[in-house]
């Protein structure tokens, strides 16, 4: 016999990471991670500082041919990491 005011554990983590609001750190952390997945190994080797602040990610580049790369595709690199984190986390790109 179940009660009626039971709950899935994996709903009730979700429900306390969200009252807590750090859903969305996590999800930050889980796009910093997917980092090298979503640009490939050889250009992630290339970068060295990789946060988000404001909505915005940073990503500081050793390479000036790559980081002309990354400039001109940016705006898709933006939509394949909220992509592959399934939401919606950053708005822009900021390479240095």
């Amino acid at each position: 016999m179940r009660r009626s005011n039971t709950q899935k554990i994996d709903e009730l983590i979700k429900q306390v990471l969200k009252e807590s609001k750090l859903d969305v750190k996590l999800k930050e952390y889980e796009l910093v991670n997917s980092w090298e997945k979503v640009i490939g190994k050889t250009v992630a080797k290339a970068t060295t500082d990789i946060y988000i602040r404001n909505r915005r990610l940073f990503v500081a580049v050793r390479s000036s041919v790559i980081r002309n790369e990354l400039m001109i595709i940016r705006d898709g690199l933006v939509k394949a990491l909220n992509r592959e984190v399934q939401a919606n986390i950053i708005d822009e790109i900021v390479v240095r």
